[in-house]
């Protein structure tokens, strides 16, 4: 362990000794601190077992993600059980598919130089947001302690190595996240050490989860001068290295134009597939064993890397960045406060909720792509998965950066022509389902949200409804059977999801359309978003596909993921689930739904169907929002008993603790939203009531307003709201207006074993 964290050790004990007290005190006791919530935020949880989750550093929405590569990494780059290739400085969090990123790896090593086999066995790991840190030690006398924070484009590693042997940095620059046979490909890079403890450079890629090429510059910089410094070459297991002053180009050194001290390496994978290239700093650790690296990263060029790095992270205190990094956090946690429950619950909550501030990236300053003068995010992986609970969540609690999130959206739109259903890196990425920034745009809409141009984003969501998209993978949608059969046809691709979707999106574009007084469109879309009865077989009580001729597909039953499950999901009728899992998936219309499956009792005997046979998925999104149908029902007691178990059962404060990829936050969040006792239908503008599992809740508003969530009888017994109050009122409705939520307030829930009949007189909201 490092001199820096000897020095802060026990005072962090008590620091965190005090935040568990004041987390635990009854609502009536006064915090006698501010409590630091990074200690029961684990950015461990969910690494393993197809979480994929991150466990680097850095802060919320930040680009830089400084964080380790091990040998067996999945899309986070990282697993539990396999050796450290070293730390590259960006990742995406929680996606499945294939990856993109990890750029310009470092991998920080004691004795000879070498840049091939660098793979080294971890302990000691230790992480907390905006904070990692690890030894790496094949052999104990060449034990190397490496630490991580970081800014929103600045990654800053402190590196103590043992005294005596030289302490290597090997800088990867073509360096990369590549998994499953499709995964990313470096097509050129170019290093340059620029002095003793400077180095720049760039490198550009392709393929990944989606295929658009990128160029990434960066500038890295050390805190004292190195005794060797260079740059290598890497190709089929033939090394060249090249220390001092010169150029490295197909193997003829020259002295640079401006002859200055530096080393030039160019070469391009095209030709050269299996080239690596990148540069090295050895450091003499005789009497000083600690060295520190920054390394900031830039769209743009290597002069607008180094720019970032000045205005950012100017100085050399580690200690202080990784508590800028860790107040960053504590101001995103403690958005929302938490009393009661127990500690489990505690850490599953905040690990969620530091989840829920991962991604999208927010690159503003950083557009390479136009001009623009409006915010820049990236890395919308994918708002398939995340328009669900996400979006909804910031909205809430941090409704500034939805709406720059938003207004990035439409820049892309006005730039590009379409409304991305995901983007990263640039460009557009696999278009999943349906349009489903449309829901995001509606959600913020019908919340009252503002702050971004209204009637643009309805052109936006008109051209989704309208336009036969020119290239539907990647943007928009497939409408030609659409329009002309009132559904989606088994002559495309995920046919039954995609019409399922496109009925929820055309709700969502009639509802700007009334917020704008476009009558005409709105009883259009409306009518539209009927689509899912085309499909619906009432003999079977599921969605079932169609040819478009009429005839319904054979040899079908509602549980089939597919007939002929040989082929990828994106070739199937349902992309990522079966018809009994999309079957619920009609937030706009669950009284149709209802109606469908025969009447309440009816739809409670279907919902329990889909959770008793085992066919509920909490580990992907299709069937997400079931739990909550049966409100609709007036059963909210049932609702209270599968969320209590989906709560207790997937989700664990381990490091396999999610039920399936985290999705860019989007299972966290969802947790986020149960533990609560509240859960969102995007595009709506309403809550539903279910079962905290916290004494209080005070949610942090706009304006400084709050809004508190008290349930003093909740425990794992009493499950069943039996009686509410809203600030002060009695209501028998098991949900809340976004109005009345966003205004602030108090909702007071009485809890029982017992369900006695609350809400079981359903009103639509």
């Amino acid at each position: 362990m490092s001199s820096g964290l000897k020095r802060r050790g026990s005072v962090r004990a008590l620091m965190m000794a005090v935040a568990l007290c004041a987390l635990s005190v009854p609502s009536m006791a006064q915090p006698t601190a501010t409590p630091d919530y990074t200690v029961l935020a684990n950015p461990f949880v969910g690494v393993d077992d197809g979480g994929n989750t991150v466990p680097g550093a850095g802060i919320p929405f930040g680009f830089v993600s400084l964080s380790p590569d091990t040998a067996n990494g999945d899309t986070n780059g990282y697993d539990s059980k396999s050796a450290i290739l070293g730390f590259s400085f960006t990742h995406v969090t929680g996606t499945g598919g294939t990856s993109k990123y990890g750029n310009f790896r470092v991998t920080p090593t004691s004795g000879e130089l070498g840049v091939n086999h660098l793979v080294f066995a971890k302990h000691n790991e230790t992480a907390s947001p905006g904070y990692y840190a690890v030894t790496l030690a094949n052999d104990p006398a060449k034990a190397v302690r490496v630490e991580l924070t970081a800014s929103r484009l600045v990654g800053f590693q402190r590196v103590t190595f043992p005294k005596g042997a030289p302490g290597q940095f090997v800088l990867d620059a073509t360096s990369v996240i590549g998994l499953r046979g499709s995964g990313q490909r470096t097509t050129a890079a170019q290093v340059e050490v620029v002095d003793d403890h400077t180095l720049s450079g760039w490198a550009s890629f392709e393929g990944g989860w989606n295929p658009a090429p990128y160029k990434l510059y960066f500038y890295a910089v050390f805190d004292r001068p190195a005794v060797k410094y260079g740059a290598w070459k890497a190709r089929q297991g033939e090394v060249q290295i090249q220390e001092g002053i010169g150029r490295l180009n197909g193997g003829n050194q020259t002295k640079s134009a401006a002859n200055r001290q530096g080393l030039m390496i160019e070469y391009d994978t095209e030709q050269e597939f299996s080239n690596r290239l990148g540069g090295f700093m050895t450091f003499d650790t005789a009497t000083d064993s600690v060295v520190q690296m920054k390394l900031a990263v830039s769209f743009i060029s290597v002069e607008k890397a180094k720019a970032n790095l000045a205005a950012e992270l100017p100085g050399w205190d580690f200690d202080a960045q990784h508590a800028k990094a860790r107040d960053l956090w504590n101001g995103a946690l403690a958005k929302i406060e938490v009393e009661g429950g127990d500690d489990t619950q505690k850490r599953n909550f905040y690990s969620g909720l530091y989840r829920s501030h991962t991604m999208p990236h927010d690159l503003s300053g950083e557009n390479v792509w136009w001009n623009s003068t409006e915010p820049h995010y990236e890395d919308f992986y994918t708002l398939w998965d995340t328009f669900r609970t996400l979006h909804p969540l910031l909205t809430l609690i941090q409704p500034q950066r939805q709406r720059d999130m938003i207004r990035s959206l439409i820049d892309t739109y006005a730039h590009t022509g379409w409304l991305p259903d995901s983007r990263i890196a640039g460009a557009n990425g696999m278009t999943q389902g349906g349009s489903n920034g449309d829901v995001l745009i509606a959600d913020a809409v019908v919340k009252n949200l503002g702050g971004f141009d209204v009637k643009q984003a309805y052109a936006a969501l008109r051209k989704d409804g309208e336009v036969e998209s020119d290239k539907p993978f990647l943007q928009g949608r497939v409408l030609k059977d659409y329009l002309s059969l009132g559904y989606v046809s088994l002559s495309q691709t995920r046919s039954a999801s995609r019409t399922l979707e496109y009925a929820y999106n055309d709700f969502a574009i009639a509802s700007v359309a009334a917020h704008l007084g476009q009558k005409g469109d709105q009883a259009r879309y409306l009518k539209r978003a009927e689509a899912w009865k085309k499909l619906w077989d009432d003999d079977l009580g599921c969605i079932r596909p169609r040819y478009a001729d009429g005839r319904w597909l054979e040899n079908f039953t509602c549980t089939y993921d597919y007939p002929d499950k040989s082929g990828p999901w994106w070739e199937a009728p349902f992309y990522e689930g079966n018809s009994l899992q999309y079957s619920t998936y009609v937030p706009h219309d669950v009284e149709g739904l209802v109606a469908k499956t025969g009447g309440r009792e009816g739809f409670v005997r279907w919902l329990d169907r889909l959770f008793d046979d085992g066919y509920y998925l909490q580990g992907n999104e299709p069937d997400i929002l079931a739990p909550w149908l049966y409100i609709h029902a007036g059963r909210p007691d049932r609702t209270a008993e599968r969320v209590r178990r989906i709560l207790s059962v997937h989700y664990k404060p381990t490091r396999n603790g999610l039920p399936g990829n985290d999705d860019a936050g989007t299972m966290s969040s969802w947790y986020v939203w149960a533990s609560l006792g509240l859960y969102p239908n995007a595009g709506q503008p309403f809550y539903y009531i279910g079962s905290p599992l916290f004494r209080k809740t005070t949610i942090h508003l706009e304006g400084g307003k709050t809004f508190q969530i008290i349930a003093p009888q909740t425990s794992e017994a009493n499950i069943y709201v039996v009686g509410a109050r809203l600030n002060g009122k009695a209501i028998d409705r098991a949900w809340l207006t976004h109005a009345e939520l966003i205004k602030g307030g108090r909702l007071e829930l009485d809890m029982a074993a017992q369900p006695n009949g609350w809400a079981t007189r359903f009103t639509k909201p």
